[in-house]
Formats: structure tokens, C-alpha cells, sequence
């Protein structure tokens, strides 16, 4: 007995062994790239991730900026390969010119599984191109995009500007990023489903049942990110198996999510049934067919509820912090949005009013400010794919099959050969041009909003909500940043960018 378990110990040290000496001696062009991360033996740069895994967005993109090509790569002994890369030739091979190696793929899809069922914006081939093809003809229909502005501009008026009345003139502080996530919650129901949580009221700031699914919404953002961390990707389905955190949370978070959006989605069916459906809404629209599965629309439900709620309010979190710091950038948005107010309205004005699309497109700056602030502080950092057949990357990094391919926008805000010595300065300038229009630049180089076939549909209607809160917000109140003004807010990555402990932040009233 004695002899047998030697033996099998001398197998397996064997067995590793050569495993080892074969992955030493790999194809060199193959092998991950180290990026001066010191390599340790066979577990490679495994420990720098573990011990960065708290900071992970921030660590990553020191490492992505002393590259020479701003792209990191790693490989270790039975655990999943990946790249992760902020270089433009590299975001447009993997989003257009080989669009179709590079997949949201099986991995990436079984974590995001529970949460996003296989909805636009966690499928693939024929499931993800009919959902596309299908929310871009709706989304290209004038009397959606009217349905939007006027459901922000009911927002605007009713809710947002009352809510920042009332604190200015009681000297109360708001935490911006609750009160902008509940305005883009309330906002995204009733444009895609016509249901009014009424989140953001003066007098409850949510109903028991909204607020409760918006706890389980970012508790269930926690779960996956922890699944994407997790070295090994089957990890989480032990601790599922188990019940143990944060898969707990995810179960209890899970049962939340889909019982409110079944919820809709039964309602939109017995209304439909008894024809009192408005049609308006995104989800009556893309339900008429009567093609669609219960399943399938809850899936619509959930995935429009993360592009809808957690990108916007993300964008303008960071956008109002940063203003706070910039009085010159305010003063010259203030003097744009009254310029555009006179020239509309004549030397009256109409002050407290909402504005039109006309309006909108015409503040130039304030559109240069708002993409200025997405590129330092990107909605969604970073986006997977999957790598179907390996290939060499077009800075030569190497990318195996079956690894996760990554680009991180929020490192490629950072990193000077794409935009300059003053890449970490929020100057709206850089995007007009000498005649003060705005000047878009390369999706490539610039992938806030994706790029190539996946890239977002609501892109327009992001900006038009967007301008119009700040527009209305900023012609009659000045916020100003309310917490440490010597320490740089902390960064909590989930599927989209937060700041850690709210945005709290005095509210003036203009006269």
C-alpha cells in the first residue's frame, strides 16, 4: 500500500513535470505576455491578479498604459486564457474586421445566463441577430423617439427639477448617483414597458417593491462580476451548489428580478388581450408580433433595464462630479444653454421649460462635455468576448481559442498615444472643432458606445436624455461635490461603472 501511494506521487510529479516543461516550451509567439509582471513557476502572473482583484480596473489599466502595445495577456496552468487589451487596431479587428471569431461565446454567455437570459446583449448568431434586427427598426422610428423625449421631459419637469428645488432651498445634500439612477429606472420603465415605478418622488423616494428591485438588480451585478474574477470560471457554480456568498445573494436577488419583470410581462399580455395596450412602449412593440415567449420577453425586460438604468445614470454621476471641480467648463455649458434658450425662446426665455430636440442638437459644448467625461469615465469599462479559433492579434499579441478576449475603454481614456500628454484631463475642447462644432472620432478608438455590428442602438437616445437633464438642471441649480474634495471617489466595477458611496452634493439654486 505503502509502495502504490509512493508511486502515484512519483507519477503525478512526473505528470507535472512535463506538463510544465511543455508549457516552457511552447511556441514563444504564443506565450503570454508578461508586461514586467514577474512570472512565478507555473502559476505564472496568477498571484499580481489575486492580490489586485480588489482594484482590478485601475491595476489593469497601469498595466494596459506601460505596455508597448496596451494590451496584457496571461495563461496559467488549467485555468481559462485571456487578453485584455486598450489598443484601437485591436478593438476594431475584434469588433469588425474578424467580427465573427470573436463572439460573446459560451463562457462569457453561461455567466451572464441567469441574469440576462440570452437577451440582446448576452447572445449570439441567429438568437442575437433577430433581437438586432428587430430593436433597430424599432429604434429607428421617429414617434419612438419622440415617446422618449417626452417621457423625460415628464421626469424633468415633475420629479428631477421639484427634488432639486426643495433640497436647494433647504439646504439638504443629495446623493446624485441615487437620485440619477432612480430618474433613469423610472425613465426606462415607461419608455420600454410603460410602467411608472415612480422612484423619484419629493414625497417617498421609491415604492417598497422598486426599491427592493433595484437592491437585487446591483446585488445581482456583484455576483457576476465576482464570476468574471474568479480565476477559475467554474467556481461560482460550486458556491451556487453550496449556497454560499455571493451566490446566496444571487439566488435571492435572481427570484427579485424575474418576478418583477414576469410581472410586465403578464400584464402586457392580459392588456394586449383585452386591448388596452398603448403600443408606444418598447416592449408592446417588439411583443405584437406574438412570436415571443414569456421567457423571451422577460429577457427583453432585464437586458433594456441594464442599458436603460445603470449607463445613464453611470455617464452622469461621474459627468456632475467632474463639473464640480471644472467652474470654467460649467460657466460655459450655463452660457451655451441660455444662448440656445434666447435664441429659441427670444430675449423672454422660458426658463423651466424642457427643451426640443432642435434645442438639444444645437448644444454643441455641452455634447463635447458629456463624450469628454464617458471617455475618462466610460459606462462599461470593459467588454468580453470569446476567441473562437486562435489567432495573432494585429499588435502581435497572441490569442488562444477558447479564451476571453477583452477591451477596456476606461484604460483607453488613459493612455496618451491615442490621446495625447493631456489624456487624463477632462477638456471638452479636444472634441470641436475651430468653428466650436462637435468632431466625433474613431469608435475604435473611442468604444464607449461599442463599435462595428454590436454597436449600441440607443446611442441617440442615450445623448438626448442626457443633454436634457443637464440642460434643465444646469439652467437653474449649481451642484457642488460634497465629499472629500482631496480624495478621488472609489471605483466600483460591476457591468457598469459606480461610484463608491453615492455622489454627495450641495444643490444652489441659480437666480
Amino acid at each position: 500500500m505503502e509502495l502504490s501511494s509512493t508511486s502515484a506521487s512519483l507519477l503525478l510529479i512526473l505528470l507535472l513535470t512535463l506538463v510544465y516543461f511543455l508549457y516552457l516550451h511552447q511556441d514563444p509567439k504564443k506565450k503570454p505576455r508578461t508586461h514586467g509582471l514577474k512570472s512565478y513557476p507555473v502559476v505564472g502572473t496568477l498571484p499580481h491578479f489575486i492580490n489586485n482583484k480588489d482594484r482590478f480596473l485601475e491595476w489593469s489599466t497601469g498595466v494596459m498604459k506601460r505596455s508597448p502595445t496596451h494590451t496584457m495577456s496571461f495563461k496559467e496552468l488549467g485555468l481559462t486564457g485571456g487578453v485584455i487589451t486598450a489598443n484601437p487596431a485591436n478593438v476594431e479587428h475584434i469588433l469588425k474586421a474578424n467580427f465573427g471569431n470573436y463572439p460573446k461565446g459560451e463562457l462569457a454567455v453561461s455567466l451572464l445566463e441567469d441574469f440576462l437570459g440570452h437577451g440582446i446583449f448576452n447572445s449570439d448568431g441567429e438568437q442575437w441577430l433577430w433581437q438586432r434586427k428587430a430593436a433597430s427598426y424599432e429604434f429607428n422610428k421617429r414617434s419612438l423617439r419622440n415617446f422618449v423625449v417626452d417621457t423625460v421631459r415628464f421626469e424633468v419637469v415633475e420629479r428631477l427639477l421639484p427634488l432639486l428645488e426643495y433640497a436647494g432651498r433647504h439646504g439638504r445634500t443629495l446623493d446624485v448617483q441615487d437620485v440619477l439612477e432612480r430618474f433613469a429606472f423610472d425613465n426606462i420603465c415607461r419608455v420600454a414597458f410603460d410602467e411608472d415605478p415612480a422612484c423619484l418622488t419629493e414625497e417617498s423616494m421609491a415604492a417598497p417593491q422598486s426599491a427592493e428591485f433595484m437592491r437585487a438588480f446591483n446585488d445581482a451585478q456583484n455576483a457576476i462580476l465576482d464570476r468574471f474574477n474568479s480565476p477559475a470560471k467554474s467556481l461560482w457554480r460550486i458556491k451556487k451548489l453550496f449556497n454560499m456568498e455571493p451566490e446566496r445573494r444571487m439566488r435571492d436577488s435572481l427570484a427579485t428580478i424575474h418576478g418583477y419583470a414576469e410581472r410586465i410581462v403578464r400584464e402586457r399580455r392580459e392588456r394586449r388581450e383585452a386591448r388596452l395596450e398603448r403600443r408606444d412602449d418598447f416592449l408592446s412593440r417588439f411583443a405584437a408580433s406574438g412570436e415571443h415567449s414569456d421567457e423571451s420577453l422577460r429577457d427583453v425586460v432585464t437586458n433594456f433595464i441594464l442599458a436603460g438604468r445603470d449607463t445613464t445614470s453611470s455617464a452622469l454621476t461621474w459627468f456632475f462630479w467632474l463639473l464640480s471641480g471644472r467652474p470654467d467648463v460649467e460657466d460655459k455649458i450655463v452660457r451655451e444653454i441660455r444662448a440656445v434658450r434666447q435664441s429659441s425662446a427670444g430675449s423672454e426665455g422660458t426658463r423651466g421649460a424642457t427643451f426640443s430636440l432642435d434645442e438639444l442638437r444645437d448644444m454643441q459644448y455641452l455634447h463635447a462635455a458629456i463624450t469628454e467625461s464617458m471617455r475618462l469615465y466610460p459606462p462599461v469599462p470593459f467588454d468580453t468576448h470569446s476567441c473562437k479559433e486562435e489567432e495573432f492579434l494585429p499588435d502581435g499579441t497572441f490569442a488562444g481559442k477558447g479564451w476571453l478576449v477583452t477591451y477596456c475603454a476606461y484604460a483607453m481614456g488613459r493612455v496618451e498615444d491615442i490621446w495625447g500628454a493631456d489624456c487624463e484631463e477632462f477638456r471638452p475642447e479636444r472634441w470641436l472643432d475651430e468653428a466650436g462644432a462637435f468632431r466625433s472620432e474613431s469608435t475604435f478608438k473611442y468604444p464607449v458606445f461599442h463599435a462595428g455590428p454590436r454597436m449600441c442602438l440607443g446611442k441617440e437616445m442615450a445623448y438626448i436624455q442626457m443633454k436634457s437633464i443637464v440642460a434643465c438642471v444646469l439652467e437653474q441649480f449649481s451642484l457642488r461635490y460634497a465629499g472629500d474634495a482631496k480624495g478621488h471617489p472609489g471605483l466600483v466595477v460591476a457591468l457598469t461603472l459606480r461610484m463608491e458611496g453615492g455622489l454627495p452634493m450641495k444643490v444652489t439654486i441659480r437666480e
